[in-house]
């Protein structure tokens, strides 16, 4: 397919700024695959669509404070650093996106508010990206706390306003366990408490994997042929518990629900011969679009996403082209909210 059959107008105040007031309580559309009937429902109201011995597969990873505000030595000039990754915790040496970038050299120091953190730049990676290493003389738990405290909640950079004290909590998941990700797995956002317990009594079983976001979720795809786009890696689990609860589900026939699209590349990257989930671990660059068989997840909990995104290219692929299309072209109509804090799709 071509990257231009996923473009589409979508009206500025169509993107969410800031989330439903309660998680569970934004608004939900229905798309079943096999009649091409669309329903206008809350999120609460999933409930209704998943019985006992259906398994929902979540991304349990966590937020950490990604974007931090230092200064270059001498110039005192103000560097926004993103961290990435952690390469090294031994020696603290991270990758990490500077901007603006034409002013950080290899070499360079950054220095960090009134703390002792201090920064130096080890390597050039991209345009934008820079190996740094931290010089810090605290323990480990020190420099985490340290960088918890400097850094804030990295809100995606469409959303154009300053983080606000309830997005440290409103741009996490519930169930957000195992830090890793410098962005959100934004269809779990709605999740409750309340709707987990929900399902729990109906005998429905929550399966975590962990898929660690990182940015290339959002890089633009700028090929044309979406065959030449080239996906970022992102590290993922796949316990053998999971895969056991999935499997069983499979066998009986039973609905296995993809939280997210970064739930359901970590399957579609973890499949054994038999078109069955198993235990893995490593680094997934999987991109998915039209057309594309998938092996594991029969229904899919995804957001309303930017044109031209991968994200919405892996809900077409599910959904299917056309009926997946047809769905945006009436969320645009409803005026449904869309991207990470916007209203969510669940596909059947």
């Amino acid at each position: 397919m071509k990257l231009s059959e996923f473009r589409f107008d979508l009206p500025e105040g169509l993107l969410a700024t800031h989330p439903a007031q309660n998680r569970d309580e934004a608004r939900m559309m229905v798309l079943h695959r096999d009649s091409g009937k669309i329903e206008h429902k809350i999120f609460k109201d999933i409930i209704g669509y998943f019985d006992e011995g259906d398994v929902m597969v979540t991304n349990n990873t966590k937020v950490f404070p990604a974007r931090m505000y230092g200064n270059k030595e001498k110039t005192g000039a103000k560097i926004e650093v993103f961290l990435l990754r952690e390469l090294d915790k031994r020696i603290h040496l991270w990758d990490v996106l500077v901007d603006p970038a034409r002013k950080i050299r290899v070499g360079n120091k950054l220095y960090f508010g009134e703390s002792d953190l201090v920064a130096e730049v080890i390597d050039n990676t991209t345009s934008r990206g820079r190996t740094i290493k931290f010089l810090f003389d605290g323990t480990d738990e020190e420099f985490y706390k340290t960088i918890h405290d400097l850094g804030e909640t990295p809100l995606p950079k469409y959303i154009k306003r300053e983080p606000e004290p309830e997005d440290q909590e409103r741009y996490q998941t519930v169930y957000a366990e195992i830090t890793g990700a410098v962005a959100a797995p934004t269809a779990g956002l709605h999740f409750t408490k309340e709707v987990l317990k929900r399902l729990e009594l109906k005998g429905v079983d929550v399966a975590p994997i962990t898929l660690h976001v990182g940015l290339g979720t959002f890089r633009p795809v700028d090929v044309e042929d979406l065959t030449k786009h080239k996906m970022d890696s992102e590290q993922f689990f796949v316990t053998e518990e999971t895969a056991a609860i999935v499997n069983r589900a499979l066998d009986n026939k039973k609905r296995v629900c993809a939280i997210g699209t970064t739930s359901m590349r970590a399957m579609e990257s973890s499949v054994s011969a038999n078109n069955r989930l198993k235990a893995n671990e490593g680094w997934t660059d999987r991109f998915i679009f039209p057309p594309y068989d998938f092996k594991i997840a029969n229904s899919l909990i995804t957001n309303f996403h930017m044109p031209e995104s991968t994200l919405l290219m892996m809900a077409a692929a599910f959904g299917g082209y056309d009926l997946v299309m047809e769905a945006y072209r009436t969320a645009i109509k409803e005026e449904y909210k869309f991207f990470s804090y916007g209203d969510v799709m669940l596909i059947l």
